[in-house]
């Protein structure tokens, strides 16, 4: 019946969607000043506070950007690319950014909500178990459910692609791409109870029930509960919207340690950044603990397939991990009514099972880390990555001059140990030699 419910869409999609094209592009103008801005501070206070700290210039003559100018892609058109004060070039993905998430903004809306006075079970974050039926809406409508967890969705698709740009110009993830999103999510999954995809904790008691005929009678209490979903989810839905969000959190953030912790000690080279580790625990905290394990193993098949085309093209570039987990996170939210029934309801409905199953995972990420190794030394692919060979700088060869290979015609005092007749020739050995003394 749930499955059923109605949303009220008074809104004409060609009055809605063109609407939502502009906010997203205005916005993604926002999200270039972010990309620009934060990884030039350190600290994440430093980092907040450059977003607010003066309006939009040109980085090369500092001359503020007129309002005009700064309209989103129309801006860059009329300047024809380039700054009108210094003509300094100005770099098209600043455009491109800002069209692509004025899409993203039609996209998710047209994926998530549904128009006209559709049902509720249309929408691609839809799932039988989901919010409208564990815990229920409460006081929302199904039009205020759509959009609120909508809204929170774009959150999360918004500092994905910021963390994504600056990851792949400069390799690194800032804390102000997902420390303050990570606490939003966390305190909205709570107060309003009713963001989440699927509850916390689904297993299915006729599998359990099966499972005891393989499994040693320790476990047999452990396999055979009558619910599905525990009761105090719809008894407490705040409280569940906080364990949906936390629980996720820790997922997201064990799941890419422990990859790089072992990744680190085969391959002898960092697997993942630290940033990564607060990128998938954002993620986790907006999605939840299921959905996050999906988005992680996704995010290694894409790098996967990235990786061999990088070979075959022969291209040096070496791609940081965070746009895959991004892609991988992006790809499950808004596909999650597919994956649900077809793949993560049967997986995740194992219950205590999935414990082990997790132990197993482990033990064969190792394992399966050492073959690959196998694979590239019968490729004739280098194991391990190549010693850093020094680079003889500019500063080396004058520290060099100014040291060993001192010169006193260039007034520069020789070592004690050179000819003292060469001195004495230009009248400076008493000198030299209280100095070298």
């Amino acid at each position: 019946m749930t499955g059923r419910l109605i949303v009220a869409h008074d809104f004409p999609p060609w009055l809605i969607l063109p609407f939502l094209f502009w906010l997203g592009a205005c916005i993604g103008s926002f999200l270039n000043v972010c990309v620009y801005r934060i990884p030039q501070y350190f600290t994440l206070k430093d980092q907040l506070w450059s977003l607010s700290s003066q309006g939009s210039f040109c980085p090369k003559c500092r001359v503020p950007i007129r309002w005009y100018d700064n309209i989103p892609i129309f801006g860059w058109l009329s300047l024809w690319g380039r700054c009108r004060a210094c003509g300094q070039k100005i770099s098209p993905r600043y455009p491109l950014v800002e069209l692509v998430n004025g899409l993203l903004f039609v996209a998710v809306y047209a994926l998530e909500v549904p128009f006209g006075y559709g049902a509720l079970s249309t929408s691609t974050v839809y799932a039988d178990t989901g919010p409208q039926t564990i815990p229920g809406l409460g006081w929302m409508s199904p039009a205020t459910f759509v959009h609120l967890r909508m809204a929170f969705h774009l959150i999360l698709i918004e500092s994905l692609l910021v963390a994504s740009l600056i990851d792949w110009d400069l390799m690194i993830i800032p804390d102000a791409c997902t420390i303050p999103q990570t606490v939003f999510a966390v305190v909205a999954s709570t107060i309003l109870g009713r963001l989440h995809l699927v509850p916390v904790w689904y297993q299915d008691p006729h599998l359990l029930r099966d499972f005891r005929i393989t499994m040693p009678k320790s476990w047999h209490p452990w396999l055979t509960p009558d619910w599905a979903v525990p009761d105090w989810i719809s008894a407490h839905p705040h409280l569940h919207g906080l364990a949906v969000s936390v629980a996720g959190l820790a997922a997201g953030a064990a799941l890419v340690a422990v990859v790089r912790l072992i990744g680190s000690k085969v391959l002898r080279r960092e697997a993942m950044g630290e940033g990564d580790i607060f990128l998938m625990a954002m993620v986790g905290a907006f999605i939840g603990w299921q959905a996050t394990v999906l988005a992680f193993f996704l995010a290694a098949f894409l790098a996967t397939v990235a990786m061999a085309v990088t070979l075959s093209l022969k291209l040096d570039k070496e791609i940081p991990y965070g746009p895959y987990l991004s892609l991988g996170a992006v790809i499950v939210l808004l596909s999650w009514r597919e994956v649900w029934v077809h793949f993560a309801k049967r997986f995740f409905s194992l219950g205590p099972l999935l414990l082990p199953m997790t132990l197993v995972m482990i033990v064969l990420l190792p394992i399966l880390l050492t073959l690959m190794q196998g694979v590239k030394w019968v490729l004739g692919i280098p194991l391990y990555p190549p010693e850093p060979v020094g680079v003889w700088t500019a500063a080396d060869q004058n520290m060099h001059l100014a040291g060993e290979n001192a010169d006193r015609h260039q007034g520069i005092w020789p070592p004690s140990h050179d000819w003292e007749g060469n001195a004495a020739g230009r009248g400076t050995r008493g000198e030299e030699q209280w100095r070298n003394w």
